[in-house]
């Protein structure tokens, strides 16, 4: 999955680097050109990937249905977030991908990442390399990315109960609800709320809720609402009732 691409060539050379580790679905996030001949030209016989990509308007269309987000960073963050080597992340990765969708998420050339795509990340894979020189080619990332994810395959044994993960459309609703109740039952007076709700991301990341556990956890954000509206109405009626006194 590749974010905002500004090279084509870039494109289509990261689509020749999947199909030699035989993987065939690539998603794009808003590239600035493609198709383009120069993709064309790139993928040197990977035609058949580049026609099947899916293009997408934004990183929560193309996360539709995925379990697991895998993103690619050369730098550390400002919030932890767990970070591994892909030699450590890929057996990770085919675990979730036994029974459920995952994403490999690279950035844009120039910046990597945003905080919003790292925010939708369970977990950021940092290929190691001369601390000089750290910046790699996109799609040198994707070969070493899908390389690694070769050599995992080879050991590969599925876990015999896997979890059970919920998608990223419901996390995506779940984070929504959140930060509106607390927005209305004023957490955010003493906070700065786009911080806040990254920082929350990430512990929710760690957890790996699943659907049940999800539905908990906005079952109790809809009575803390109903309760918050409670003691604003009485207050209200004591208020009313304090004037008229």
């Amino acid at each position: 999955m590749l974010s905002h691409t500004t090279h084509p060539g870039n494109i289509g050379a990261a689509a020749r680097a999947m199909k030699t580790m035989g993987l065939q679905h690539l998603y794009l996030i808003n590239p600035r050109y493609f198709p383009d001949a120069q993709a064309s030209a790139m993928a040197a016989g990977a035609d058949d990937v580049l026609h099947n990509a899916v293009v997408c308007a934004s990183i929560d269309e193309a996360l539709q249905g995925v379990v697991y987000t895998v993103g690619m960073t050369a730098r550390l963050r400002d919030i932890s977030i767990e970070v591994k080597t892909p030699r450590e992340a890929m057996p990770l990765v085919l675990q979730e991908a036994a029974t459920r969708p995952v994403a490999l998420l690279f950035g844009t050339e120039m910046s990597g990442l945003t905080n919003e795509e790292t925010g939708r990340s369970q977990l950021l894979v940092n290929i190691p390399a001369d601390p000089e020189f750290s910046s790699l080619n996109l799609a040198a990332s994707v070969q070493v990315i899908a390389y690694e994810l070769s050599v995992a395959a080879q050991s590969f044994v599925p876990n015999a109960q896997p979890l059970q993960p919920a998608r990223h459309e419901q996390v995506e609703g779940f984070f929504a609800h959140l930060e509106k109740t607390l927005f209305e039952i004023g957490f955010f007076t003493t906070q700065n709320p786009t911080r806040m709700m990254r920082r929350l991301r990430r512990l929710y990341a760690r957890a790996r809720l699943e659907q049940d556990e999800l539905n908990i956890l906005r079952g109790i954000l809809s009575v803390t609402t109903e309760y918050n509206a409670r003691l604003k109405s009485r207050f209200q009626e004591e208020q009313e009732h304090v004037q008229e006194h």
